[in-house]
Order: structure tokens, then C-alpha cells, then sequence
């Protein structure tokens, strides 16, 4: 039976090959008398599992032996806080604010810094991104915060900013919660990355955090232990106990997406050029119909997750009942911008995004 096709924004689908390996491996792992989930984290089966994962993701990503890789609890709405915990220093940062989930960012770090707006675009309604040459930068900030796609509004930085050129020394934060892995990262731009699991990596429970080693030991004392980047970098992020068995997904995830192929490009490289056909697939085919709409700006488009409109919206409900009775799950937009709204992870299959676009010309025919 072909399963259905899973749009969600997060948690995700995750690929079939990782799914049916974890069935496989449920009650017994590698000869273990175990499943994943009953394993003492310091016991040596485990210990295994996290150093694999870490040195694959390593590996995959190509970052650099100046950074510690993390596994820690919380998801990225910690991390808003957990990040001025640990880099602000007690002094100021500034926040490039280009959607909802980088103004919750923003919010969250006044509790524990000064907060600066460097850039926004709510008079756009968030479908832009701020041109760098306009950000007001300050000199003295412990670090500048983007998120470099907007899970909820579809915006997403094709590359990261330069801040040196932009006259700036602090660290740049990146919240790629939901574009992890989609894509390189250029390392060499970038003081911290974080990003919870559940799009690109794996189910919910594990927050990826990738932190330069010059700034660890920073945080400050109010700041809990678990949480102290320091302290999870010196335990090998295993300080309180870890979430095992979704580091465990993730570190099967990691392997598949080593093994993808595209022409001659392998892992990130054809990863990348798997979503960037899926995703011109779907633009093109809401660009070019008359019924639907996609509000952001072309240069800014989200590779991940694209929403769209119904120019006629009293027709959604007819819209998500007939995708549903053809397999075609969680398409309806998040609350806060209506709509409809198509997640196109790193796992969705080319043919899940053939068949949303044979729905929505389908759809609109009938709709004529």
C-alpha cells in the first residue's frame, strides 16, 4: 500500500528507508537484546549510536573542527533563550526580524539582553527579505540573530549574510530549524547554528546545536547547567540524559541523506538539487494558474516550505477535503496567515510534489 504524502510543517515525514530501518531494529538492536529506547545512554551500544551520528553530520555538513556539535532538549523556542543565556554576555544583540519565528526570537532575548531591531519586514507582511545594506548593525553586539528560513511565511535567505562586510565583528546566530540539511552551510559566516529535529532531521525531542569553540564559557550565572554550552560540549552532550532514541533517528537520517545521489553529486550537494526541482515544480505550477497565489518575493522564495492562497477562499475547505481523499495530508496554512501552506522536506519524495501538482490543476479545472 502507498503511504499518503505528508505536507506537514513539523513534525515532518521522515524517509521510508529510516522508518522501515527503525522498524526493523525496534526490539532488538544490532544483536543487542535491546531496543534503542530501553539503552543506558553511557553504555557503550549507545555511546556508538551518538558518535556515529555526530561524526556523520560532521561530515555530511563539512563542519569545521573549530565547532562543537550539541544534542540538546528543548526545540528552537529554547534555544531564543538558551542562545542570550550564552552569548549575550548580559550586553545588547541585534535581530533581523523577517517572520514570525524570528520575532518570537526577538521577544524571547529581551528578558536577558538589549534588543535591537537591525532590520525588519513586517511592512510587507514578511514576503521579502531586508536588504543587508540597510541592516543597523551596532559595533558593540554580542551577536546578530537571523533565521535563515521562515517556516510559517516562506522566506528564506538563499545566503548568509557577511556580516565582516557589513562592518560588524559579532558572531552571526542561524536558526535553520527548518532548513537544516536541506542545503551547505557556509561555515565561515556563522558563529552558532541551531535547529530542532522535527523537519529535516528527524521526530520531534532533539535540538541540533553547532557553536564555534571561542564562544563557549560565555554564558551567564543564571544560566542552568543543562543549558551552559560549555558544559554539554565538555560531556559530550550527555551532561543530563540525552534524547536517545531520536538521536538515534537523526543519526539514520544522517546516513541516508549521505547515501543520496544526483548526477555526480552525492549527499548535501544531491540533496540540494533534489529540493530545488521540487520546489521550481511547485512555484511554477502556482504561478502559472490562475486560481492560485503565492505572495513572496521570487528571490526569497522558501525551498521548504511554500505557502499559497486560493484567490477564491471559499473554496479551501472543498480544496483540503479533495486533497485529503487522495492522499495528500496537512496542507492547510498555519493560523496566524490562513491558506494553504506545502512542506517539502528534505523526505518528500519528487513524486509527492508530482502529485500535489496534478491535484491543484485538477482542482482548478473543475473549479472553471
Amino acid at each position: 500500500m502507498t503511504r499518503p504524502f505528508n505536507f506537514s510543517a513539523g513534525p515532518a515525514n521522515l524517509p521510508e528507508a529510516v522508518l522501515q530501518q527503525a522498524a526493523a531494529e525496534m526490539l532488538d538492536w544490532h544483536g543487542s537484546g535491546m531496543s534503542v529506547m530501553e539503552m543506558s545512554h553511557r553504555g557503550k551500544e549507545f555511546i556508538s549510536i551518538y558518535e556515529n551520528a555526530e561524526a556523520d553530520f560532521r561530515e555530511l555538513m563539512a563542519v569545521p573542527n573549530n565547532f562543537k556539535i550539541l544534542f540538546m532538549q528543548g526545540g528552537g523556542l529554547a534555544e531564543n533563550a538558551i542562545v542570550p543565556l550564552n552569548l549575550s554576555r548580559g550586553g545588547s544583540a541585534d535581530f533581523v526580524v523577517t517572520g514570525s519565528w524570528s520575532d518570537k526570537s526577538q521577544k524571547e532575548a529581551r528578558k536577558y539582553c538589549d534588543v535591537q531591531i537591525a532590520a525588519t519586514t513586517e511592512s510587507s507582511a514578511f514576503t521579502s527579505l531586508p536588504p543587508t545594506a540597510s541592516w543597523q548593525l551596532r559595533r558593540n553586539a554580542s551577536y546578530v540573530h537571523v533565521c535563515t528560513n521562515e517556516t510559517i511565511h516562506g522566506v528564506e535567505f538563499q545566503q548568509l549574510p557577511d556580516l565582516k562586510g557589513l562592518g560588524s565583528d559579532a558572531p552571526l546566530v542561524i536558526d535553520f530549524s527548518s532548513q537544516v540539511a536541506s542545503r551547505p552551510v557556509d561555515w565561515s559566516r556563522v558563529g552558532l547554528a541551531f535547529g530542532g529535529a522535527q523537519k529535516n532531521l528527524g521526530p520531534a525531542g532533539v535540538t541540533l546545536v553547532v557553536v564555534r569553540e571561542d564562544l563557549l564559557d560565555h554564558a551567564l550565572p543564571v544560566c542552568p547547567s543543562a543549558f551552559n554550552y560549555k558544559t554539554v560540549a565538555d560531556n559530550d552532550s550527555m551532561y543530563n540524559t540525552p534524547p536517545t532514541y531520536a538521536i538515534y533517528i537523526a543519526g539514520l537520517t544522517f546516513q541516508w541523506l549521505k547515501r543520496q545521489r544526483e548526477g555526480e553529486a552525492t549527499g548535501i550537494e544531491a540533496i540540494e538539487k533534489h529540493n530545488v526541482a521540487k520546489a521550481q515544480l511547485l512555484y511554477d505550477a502556482i504561478d502559472n494558474s490562475q486560481l492560485y497565489l503565492n505572495k513572496v518575493s521570487k528571490d526569497c522564495r522558501s525551498r521548504m516550505n511554500v505557502p499559497f492562497f486560493l484567490r477564491d477562499e471559499s473554496r479551501n475547505d472543498a480544496f483540503l477535503a479533495g486533497a485529503k481523499a487522495r492522499g495528500l495530508l496537512q496542507l492547510k496554512g498555519h493560523k496566524s496567515v490562513g491558506g494553504m501552506r506545502a512542506s517539502i522536506y528534505n523526505a518528500m519524495p519528487l513524486a509527492g510534489v508530482q502529485a500535489l501538482v496534478s491535484y491543484l490543476q485538477e482542482f482548478e479545472q473543475k473549479q472553471a
